[in-house]
């Protein structure tokens, strides 16, 4: 009662929903007979008295020789699932070895702190990672039996140099792979193919490793785990561990009066009003921020509302992009109890070991609801009452949630999604398998579209087929694959006068986030770009304070390349076609906007340079009659408007956020020659985005028509119809008519 009474105090009457996760009794199970009395002493030394009865199925189901994976919530104990079969089997043969995939440096630090503590005998850990020095990395490979690294680092270092990790691969006993929810749509097609490309280069060794999962909740664990591996899988989804009592509350923004109207703060402002408050009351929090400058923005207005409260030195940022040290600082610093208020990207989502949370705050829904759950529960590991908060962000799916919060509390959980058989991931997998080690027919029978792109390959004389039916790479350097999607490599931001490293960013990202005249945020510090050298990679900036921000703007052009599914929506006569196939999306940054802060007055725009880009994807596209939609006044702008709704609602029905879409509207497309709406997958090949979107279209459009119609505004806002991305600036805009738009659509189907 007294958190609920709490959460009634922050958010007064912005307070939209209030709910009680009940606490939960652990269910113990004994030590399973295969585990020496040697290890459960050590665990027992470390805390751990006894395993929960899901901890003890699991590990067992490992131990036998089975893949395995263990989807339960957060702080359930998942790590010991793993560690329990991977120290006995190193406990029983010397030559035992494990690989750990974690996917993103500091859950990999994290667990290898955590084993180092236990100091098991004849345990021997590596982190090896992008910052590990190369002497290390060989010390690694020679004598280390447990091994802590991530897929970027398995794929582009260890497995073209397997000769070197020869001792680990021939004596591997186990893969562990955590967090496997995070391995969806184009990412997780990338890390299936790295997964199966280790598992080969294993049997290559001799070893025929078992592999260990861990996962969030996830409506089907086997399955995904399968679906990396090509093999079967044993899921143990009972949770049997304790939690305490949560509550989760659904709220709304404040609203400040300027010039005599009431306006709604920001998200980022009520989280920053939201951390003060609880700082201020000594309770430990995370705030998880969709962006990192967001993550920032958090922590500095924070520390100013706390002003010279000695609580201000305990606030700070968390984000991709920082220097390893820098990194580590802030996880010792969390850990350790010195921090109060951790302003975050969704990098600390994950199963990092942090005890004693008070509370967490959600700035806005985080795309999945595996998410929101594993950052929901990443407060109250311990036996206190927890606190959860969810702030709405100008968002049409926001709008929709805090509108219809039984999506988010009683909904299940989405499926973990991703398609290895996508040709353009396959490709450049099949060219690197085969340099690493030539590759048989037999080996890509067993999955569909193989042998297809493996001939494909060799007809543009990257592989040669020869005698007996093996596929070698011909080409002169080892072929070069992201796991990110995003193009090769990194941008370097660096200040010009020093030369001191400051960050990096993705290069895709980089026509974004640091092109010429960017404003960057780093750990509170404002700095200036001024010069974005896509040659050498490297962004130059300077420190500066200046009193705006900036926004990109974009032009794009669609070509529908093939339609693969098309259907007339209540007959021949109805008015709107929906179709699904491949498009051809050309954009580029063209401009940007500077604007005032805090009000967001446009300042002025300024033009860029920059190269376009060209993305090959997948989409669901409407057509519509002119009869159908004549008497709309502002029909580009009605189209424009449904668009931006319904690629804010995509996410309900689809395992993606918001970012990883695209979309087009026009009234009149050189392709259709009808007013038409693209939805388009961001990632080349496709991620099967817009493929849920086509089978769940219903659900999907009727939802958006509602997130519309429920918003209070008179003609539109974030919300609602306005987009954060847009490259048009948010114009044209109808709201009255995107919902007249969504309306005759569904009207369509049901007829």
């Amino acid at each position: 009662m007294r958190i609920q009474r709490l959460a009634n105090t922050l958010c007064g009457d912005n307070l939209t929903h209030l709910h009680t996760l009940p606490a939960r009794a652990p269910e113990s199970a004994d030590w399973p007979d295969w585990v020496g009395g040697p290890l459960v002493e050590t665990l027992r030394a470390a805390g751990v008295d006894r395993p929960w009865r899901h901890q003890a199925e699991a590990a067992t189901s490992a131990h036998e020789g089975r893949d395995t994976i263990t989807a339960t919530g957060t702080a359930s104990g998942k790590s010991l699932t793993y560690l329990l079969p991977t120290l006995q089997a190193i406990a029983d043969d010397e030559h035992a070895k494990t690989l750990y995939l974690s996917p993103t440096k500091a859950l990999a630090v994290d667990q290898a702190r955590a084993v180092t503590a236990l100091d098991s005998p004849g345990v021997v850990p590596a982190v090896v990672d992008g910052d590990t020095p190369y002497t290390e990395r060989r010390w690694a490979a020679a004598y280390a039996n447990v091994v802590f690294t991530n897929p970027d680092l398995l794929h582009h270092s260890l497995l073209p140099r397997h000769r070197q990790w020869r001792s680990l691969l021939s004596g591997l006993r186990y893969i562990v792979i955590d967090e496997t929810h995070l391995y969806r749509g184009v990412f997780g097609a990338h890390v299936a193919w790295v997964v199966r490309r280790l598992l080969r280069l294993a049997r290559h060794y001799h070893a025929e490793p078992v592999v260990i999962a861990a996962s969030a909740t996830c409506a089907n664990p086997a399955e995904s785990l399968a679906t990396l591996t090509g093999r079967s899988a044993e899921a143990f989804t009972a949770d049997r561990s304790g939690r305490p009592e949560t509550t989760v509350a659904l709220s709304t923004r404040s609203n400040v009066e300027i010039n005599g109207e009431s306006v709604s703060v920001s998200t980022m402002s009520e989280a920053a009003r939201l951390l003060a408050d609880l700082a201020s009351r000594k309770m430990r929090t995370l705030v998880f921020v969709p962006s990192r400058r967001g993550a920032e923005i958090v922590a500095s207005e924070t520390r100013h509302r706390l002003g010279a409260s000695p609580d201000a030195d305990h606030i700070a940022a968390y984000r991709a992009g920082y220097l390893r040290e820098h990194r580590r600082e802030l996880e010792r610093r969390l850990r350790d109890g010195d921090l109060l208020g951790l302003a975050t990207t969704n990098a600390l989502e994950l199963g990092i070991d942090i005890t004693g949370l008070d509370a967490v705050v959600l700035c806005g829904y985080p795309g999945r609801l595996a998410s929101f759950w594993q950052q929901v529960g990443r407060a109250g590991r311990g036996d206190k009452e927890a606190l959860a908060l969810f702030i709405a962000k100008d968002d049409p799916l926001d709008t929709y949630l805090i509108h219809h919060p039984e999506r988010l509390i009683d909904h299940p959980v989405e499926a973990s999604v991703c398609d290895p058989a996508n040709p353009y991931v396959m490709a450049g997998h099949l060219c690197l398998a085969a340099e690493e080690k030539p590759l048989r027919e037999d080996e890509l029978s067993a999955l569909e579209g193989a042998v297809d792109t493996a001939d494909e390959l060799c007809a543009r004389k990257l592989l040669r087929k020869r005698t007996g039916g093996r596929y070698y790479w011909v080409g002169d350097e080892r072929p070069e694959v992201s796991l990110r999607g995003g193009g090769p490599g990194e941008v370097e931001i660096a200040e010009a006068d020093s030369g001191e490293l400051i960050g990096t960013v993705d290069l895709a990202a980089s026509h974004r986030l640091v092109h010429t005249g960017a404003v960057y945020v780093h750990q509170g510090r404002t700095y200036l770009v001024d010069e974005l050298d896509l040659d050498d990679r490297v962004a130059l900036v300077h420190r500066d304070n200046p009193p705006w921000t900036t926004t990109t703007q974009d032009i794009s052009h669609l070509e529908i390349v093939e339609t693969e599914r098309r259907e007339h929506l209540g007959g021949p006569g109805g008015g709107v076609t929906l179709n699904y196939g491949s498009v051809e999306v050309t954009s580029a940054v063209v401009s940007y906007q500077r604007r005032r802060s805090p009000s967001g007055e446009v300042i002025d725009t300024r033009p860029l340079d920059l190269p376009p880009q060209v993305l090959e994807t997948k989409a669901v596209w409407w057509t519509l009659d002119e009869h159908l939609v004549a008497d709309l006044s502002d029909l580009a702008g009605s189209l424009h408007a449904a668009e931006h709704a319904a690629i804010g609602l995509l996410p309900l029905v689809a395992t993606c956020d918001r970012w990883d879409i695209g979309g087009l509207s026009t009234d009149l497309h050189p392709d259709t020659e009808r007013p038409t709406i693209f939805i388009y997958d961001g990632h080349p090949g496709g991620a099967g985005i817009a493929a849920a979107g086509h089978d769940a279209m219903e659900t999907w459009l009727a939802a958006t028509r509602d997130a519309i119609a429920d918003c209070g505004c008179e003609s539109g806002c974030p919300s609602c119809i306005h987009s954060p991305k847009c490259g048009n600036g948010n114009d044209p805009l109808s709201k009255r008519g995107g919902v007249a738009v969504l309306e005759r659509i569904l009207r369509a189907q049901n007829e």
